[in-house]
C-alpha cells in the first residue's frame, strides 16, 4: 500500500481525509502535534475504520523532528498538508502566530520532500486568497486580491512557495482552494471538534443547540446580500475529503504537474439560510442574535468548481442539509459519549 503522510490528520478535514484514503486503498500516516485537535479522535478513526492508524506526535515547524521522521519512515508516496492555524479573527489579533506556523511548516516539508525524493503534495489552501472578489462566483482565473486577513495572506504566500518550488523541479502539487467545510462523517464518530470557543459557524451553532452555549451570534446583517448576511459556499467535509484523494490520484498520473483547483459546491447560501436550514432539518429552534461584523470577513463568495470536475473527476455530491444533519448527529454523539 502507498504510504501517504497527512499532517494535521487528527483535525476536522484531516481526519475525514484519512478515512477516504483508507477507502481508496492507501496507508495514511498522521503527523499532528494536537495543538488544535484531540488525541481521542485517533481512537474514533480506528473504530470507524476497524484498523490501527500510524500516528506521530510531530510539530511540522520543528525541522529536526520532521527530518528524523522522514529518515526513519522512508518510502513515502505523498503528503497531504493540513497542519496550519485557520481562524480568520485570531489571525487578525495575532498575525505572527500565523506567519510563523503556516509558512515554516510548509517550507520544512518541501525541503525534506526534496531531500527524501517525495514527489506528490496536496495542499490545503482556501478561497480567502480571492480576498473581496470582483464577482461573487470565482474561478481559478479570478485574481487573487489583497488578503482580508493574515490567515488569508499565509495561504497566498504558501501557494507562491509551492508554485516556485515546483518550477525549481522535483515537486508535483495540487493546491486545493476550498470554501466552507461543514458537517461530519455520517457514522457520527468523527466531526469538527474545536478546542475552546468555536471560530466556525456550524460547531458554534450545534453547541448552542446542545445547550452548551447560550446564544448564536450572527456577525452582521447589513452586508450587500439579499438578506444582509454573508454568503458562502458550504461544502460537506466528506465531499471535501474525497477531493484530496482525487487530487493525489491526478498527481500520480501527471508527474511534475502543479495546478490550483476550487473545491466547492457552486452554490452560495447566506448565514441566515444555513441557520434556518439547520433548524428545519433537525427540528430544533435556536436562540440567536445579530452582532457586529467581524474584521476580515468578505460579504459574498462561492465557487466555480468546473475545473475540478473536468481535471480531477470530482464534484460535490452531498447537500447543505446533509451536512447539517450529520453535524447534529456528531454533536449528539459528543454530548452523550465525550
Amino acid at each position: 500500500m502507498k504510504k501517504v503522510i497527512v499532517t494535521g490528520g487528527a483535525g476536522f478535514i484531516g481526519s475525514h481525509t484519512v478515512v477516504e484514503l483508507v477507502n481508496a486503498g492507501y496507508e495514511p500516516i498522521i503527523l499532528d502535534n494536537f495543538s488544535n485537535s484531540d488525541e481521542r479522535i485517533i481512537k474514533q478513526l480506528e473504530q470507524l475504520l476497524d484498523q490501527e492508524i500510524e500516528v506521530h506526535n510531530i510539530d511540522c515547524t520543528k525541522e529536526q523532528q520532521l527530518a528524523r521522521f522522514f529518515l526513519l519512515e522512508g518510502n513515502i508516496h505523498g503528503i497531504i498538508h493540513f497542519a496550519a492555524h485557520k481562524a480568520v479573527g485570531e489571525s487578525v489579533k495575532d498575525p505572527l502566530k500565523y506567519y510563523r506556523n503556516n509558512l515554516i511548516s510548509l517550507m520544512n516539508l518541501i525541503k525534506l520532500m526534496k531531500e527524501s525524493e517525495v514527489k506528490n503534495l496536496v495542499f490545503s489552501s482556501s478561497c480567502t486568497v480571492y480576498g473581496e472578489p470582483d464577482t461573487t462566483v470565482v474561478t481559478e482565473k479570478s485574481p487573487r486580491k489583497e488578503a482580508a486577513s493574515p490567515y488569508g495572506n499565509t495561504k497566498r504566500i504558501s501557494e507562491d512557495i509551492i508554485i516556485d518550488s515546483s518550477i525549481a523541479g522535483d515537486l508535483s502539487a495540487a493546491v486545493l482552494r476550498y470554501f466552507n467545510p461543514i458537517g461530519a462523517h455520517p457514522s457520527g464518530l468523527i466531526g469538527e471538534l474545536p478546542l475552546g470557543v468555536p471560530n466556525n459557524l456550524v460547531p458554534y451553532l450545534t453547541q448552542v443547540a446542545a445547550g452548551q452555549r447560550e446564544c448564536l451570534t450572527i456577525f452582521g446583517d447589513d452586508y450587500d446580500t439579499p438578506d444582509g448576511t454573508c454568503i458562502r459556499d458550504y461544502i460537506h467535509v466528506v465531499d471535501l475529503a474525497k477531493a484530496h484523494v482525487n487530487a493525489l490520484q491526478w498527481l500520480e498520473k501527471n508527474p511534475g504537474a502543479c495546478d490550483t483547483f476550487n473545491i466547492g459546491t457552486g452554490n452560495g447560501h447566506s448565514v441566515l439560510e444555513l441557520v434556518n436550514s439547520f433548524e428545519k432539518v433537525n427540528d430544533i429552534s435556536l436562540n440567536r442574535t445579530i452582532g457586529e461584523k467581524r474584521p476580515g470577513d468578505v460579504s459574498a463568495i462561492y465557487a466555480d468548481s468546473e475545473k475540478a470536475e473536468q481535471i480531477l473527476n470530482w464534484q460535490a455530491e452531498l447537500s447543505m442539509a446533509d451536512a447539517l444533519k450529520d453535524a447534529w448527529t456528531w454533536q449528539t454523539y459528543l454530548k452523550n459519549n465525550w
